[in-house]
């Protein structure tokens, strides 16, 4: 499939806005109208969440662009004003997660507010925001997959290739409503924000499998190894909090994914 893209969405005062920033901008919005709707459910105050969400988009981008420019040093060529410009894309999701979870230390050291609270209320959220984002790499051409021949592969640096921003898209969608639907029911503070981790890592690990414009870490794509450390991660920490829990209240110990 052939898709002839404009990365630019307009130009404002002959200043071009690319795709991929709005795209990004349409994600933190929907990720935190999510947040703030999820507030009564936890009790923690509106304005504590949309006061820990300024502090954390500054931080989670710049951890985003941090991690990308470091691991794709010789992208720039020593061009350190290229390093700051965001409007042709750059940013990773690893990175981003260590910027948001980095203002959440902060933020409830500060407040007193429970860190595991707070991150169940904004998981949903974030993993909704992620999904929209992803098609800012649509419209960069960017972030593609190896060489095949399924129907659905697009024609990206001179090859039909996979189009994993929309498999990502799709899995980043079904892990949102399984945290919604996991909200229900969850009983032990921290346990949809530590399915957020192991369930996107899951998906994570398996596109980037397959992905083509990735840096390596002893054989392995990166993005592949921080999965597989958050998935255990996560994992042990659930485990944790569910013994934890029952021991305190009696209940079911059990680590449910």
């Amino acid at each position: 499939m052939h898709i002839q893209i404009d990365p630019v969405a307009f130009r404002l005062f002959g200043l071009a806005v690319y795709w991929y920033g709005v795209m990004i901008t349409l994600g933190i919005f929907a990720g935190m109208l999510v947040a703030k709707n999820r507030t009564p459910r936890y009790g923690i105050a509106e304005d504590r969440v949309l006061g820990f969400l300024l502090l954390a988009v500054p931080m989670a981008i710049a951890g985003a662009r941090f991690i990308f420019v470091v691991t794709n040093l010789s992208h720039y060529g020593g061009d350190w004003l290229a390093m700051f410009d965001l409007r042709g894309g750059g940013l990773s999701i690893h990175g981003g997660i260590l910027g948001g979870v980095l203002a959440a230390v902060l933020y409830t050291w500060r407040t007193g507010i429970s860190f595991w609270r707070l991150g169940d209320v904004c998981a949903p959220g974030l993993i909704l925001g992620q999904a929209i984002g992803r098609w800012g790499n649509f419209f960069n051409q960017e972030a593609y997959g190896i060489e095949t021949g399924v129907p659905w592969a697009l024609y990206i640096d001179g090859a039909m290739r996979h189009p994993i921003f929309f498999y990502e898209f799709v899995w980043n969608l079904g892990v949102f409503a399984f945290l919604l639907y996991k909200s229900k029911g969850e009983t032990v503070a921290g346990g949809i924000f530590l399915r957020y981790l192991i369930w996107y890592s899951a998906g994570r690990f398996w596109i980037e499998g397959i992905r083509a414009d990735v840096p390596y870490w002893g054989g392995m794509p990166a993005g592949q190894v921080v999965s597989l450390i958050l998935i255990h991660g996560g994992l042990l920490v659930l485990w944790y909090l569910k013994r934890r829990a029952k021991q305190s209240k009696n209940i079911d110990g059990g680590i449910s994914l």
